[in-house]
């Protein structure tokens, strides 16, 4: 994310930046014209620090405008919400087999990731029964915290708030079982290496962040789709499951919501919106005239 599994999952946790000024043209805003509706797509940020600038103007007003927000989960479903239950749904996918156990997985390799854990804190053994991609998303989110990143500041949990307060309907593209399942799908070689690397490359951080929170603030997609691109062209076999298949499964779902006379404002991830088969790219394949706003 960030981002090897930022940028895998198009959740980007992005520094800070200045809010978007007059001259700025663009943002990660577009519509869809139905023919008695429009669907809106919003980029998201999934995690932010105390003080960030929230969403543009753009999406702002898209959110007016919409009768129905739509997210990639439901966050205000109740078994999303309460930290138990996802807990649970989680620990049936990252659990290893019986008889396996993270250091007899890794091998040679484990000992650079005890390191890490340690000097982090925390001791690995506590890990031991977990697979490989659930402790690579665990040293991800220690780097997130580590910037003072949260989620509870983050874009979906922002326009969930407002959403519950304004009693604006909330529905869900995908479950959190479907999110896990992508990661949990993976190789064991795969998994291998999406943690070695991600542990690998905690120190060039900073600076995607601050170049992806810059092309996220201007809209710039041509830099958001070169990022997405890059990181992929290092892990091929992760992109199709962990984007385009999603995106194809999303697209079809849109298609149903264009057929409606309510107006959407859909907020998935940023990088599931920019480059070739993203959403945008897909919609406008089937024919749909898709404006950046």
């Amino acid at each position: 994310m960030i981002r090897r599994l930022a940028t895998l999952l198009a959740t980007a946790a992005l520094a800070a930046a200045p809010a978007p000024t007059e001259a700025a043209e663009r943002s990660v805003v577009w519509s869809v014209r139905g023919e008695h509706n429009t669907v809106y797509l919003f980029g998201s940020i999934h995690v932010l620090r105390p003080g960030d600038a929230g969403p543009p103007r753009a999406a702002e007003a898209a959110y007016d405008d919409a009768e129905q927000l739509v997210m990639e989960i439901d966050m205000d479903d109740p078994a999303v919400a309460d930290p138990l239950a996802m807990a649970a749904q989680m620990q049936r996918y990252a659990q290893l087999p019986a008889g396996q156990s993270l250091e007899s997985v890794m091998g040679a390799d484990y000992t650079a990731v005890a390191a890490y854990f340690r000097d982090a804190g925390l001791d690995a053994a506590l890990l031991d029964g977990f697979a490989p991609w659930f402790v690579g998303m665990m040293a991800l989110q220690l780097e997130v915290a580590k910037r003072g990143f949260d989620p509870a500041h983050g874009i979906e949990q922002q326009v969930t708030d407002r959403a519950v307060a304004d009693r604006k309907p909330i529905l869900g593209l995908e479950t959190p079982a479907d999110q896990f399942a992508v990661l949990a799908g993976l190789s064991l070689p795969e998994q291998k290496r999406f943690l070695l690397m991600t542990l690998e490359e905690t120190g060039e951080t900073d600076a995607k962040l601050d170049q992806m929170l810059t092309a996220w603030r201007t809209g710039d997609t041509a830099t958001l789709a070169r990022v997405l691109t890059e990181e992929f062209d290092e892990f091929p076999e992760l992109y199709r499951p962990l984007t385009e298949d999603r995106n194809r499964a999303w697209v079809e779902q849109l298609a149903g919501l264009l057929d409606d006379r309510d107006d959407y404002l859909v907020v998935v991830g940023a990088l599931h919106l920019v480059g070739r088969n993203s959403v945008v790219d897909l919609l406008r394949q089937r024919g749909y005239r898709v404006t950046q706003h």
